[in-house]
């Protein structure tokens, strides 16, 4: 096996995406096959609805491909779990994720990708620039609720200069990659201001891309008690914020 790293690797997390995981793979190896570098793909899939092994299925159809790695446990452990696992085994220069629902298409990358060339250590898809796409848009009643969120975001994390920190379209330089989830420690859904807070304040360069973007109008979030866990885990980051400014 070829043990040199891959330019890119990409992490798709997901969670009882059995129906949908075959036809993420499939489109992402027919980008990916195209380009004149090298890849590898982690599946980082909790759930018992038979993810994994839908995901091990396609490695195999592709005569067991070194390109692919499926790594998850049958219990829902949390999205930022989920990724922080995928980035430690990525060996990739540029090492990433996208959602395993395809709410972003892979060859949006297109638009990512460059910005590394030009000196940025992050580089994250945005629903929220002039020049972003929005195939199909969320329901009226969570466009309000995003909105709401983001005010109470924001403030909390001082992370005004990002206007759309939930994206899962989020790219780093491998050890920008490595550094940052090694430092991160919410394991839900609130990992993305987690990490953009710890790059914001260790000094890495972001730089945010408006992207291609279609809602599949499946919500994996309890309205109650996942909105309750995300005001803890804000709550957490921002007191990490302020009490590790100037240490990082």
């Amino acid at each position: 096996m070829d043990t040199r790293a891959p330019f890119l690797s990409l992490i798709f997390p997901a969670y009882n995406e059995s129906q949908t995981i075959g036809r993420t793979l499939e489109m992402a190896y027919a980008w990916l096959d195209a380009q004149p570098w090298d890849y590898e793909i982690i599946v980082s899939a909790d759930g018992n609805d038979g993810t994994r092994e839908a995901a091990e299925a396609i490695g195999r159809a592709r005569g067991g491909s070194a390109r692919l790695s499926v790594i998850g446990s049958p219990e829902r452990r949390g999205k930022g779990r989920g990724i922080r696992e995928g980035v430690r085994i990525a060996r990739g220069q540029i090492i990433g994720f996208s959602d395993a629902d395809n709410k972003t298409p892979i060859d949006e990358l297109d638009k990512i990708l460059p910005w590394f060339d030009r000196g940025y250590d992050v580089v994250i898809g945005s629903r929220a620039t002039a020049d972003a796409m929005l195939v199909r848009r969320q329901p009226l009643y969570r466009q309000l609720g995003s909105k709401a969120f983001s005010i109470a975001m924001h403030t909390a994390t001082g992370l005004w200069a990002i206007r759309d920190t939930q994206c899962g379209f989020k790219f780093f330089r491998g050890a920008v990659a490595h550094d940052l989830f090694a430092r991160q420690t919410v394991d839900g859904y609130m990992y993305d201001v987690e990490i953009l807070a710890i790059a914001t304040r260790t000094g890495y360069r972001i730089r945010e891309v408006g992207i291609r973007w279609s809602d599949d109008g499946d919500s994996r979030l309890d309205l109650v008690a996942g909105n309750w866990r995300n005001a803890v885990d804000l709550f957490k980051i921002s007191w990490n914020n302020v009490t590790r400014r100037g240490r990082d």
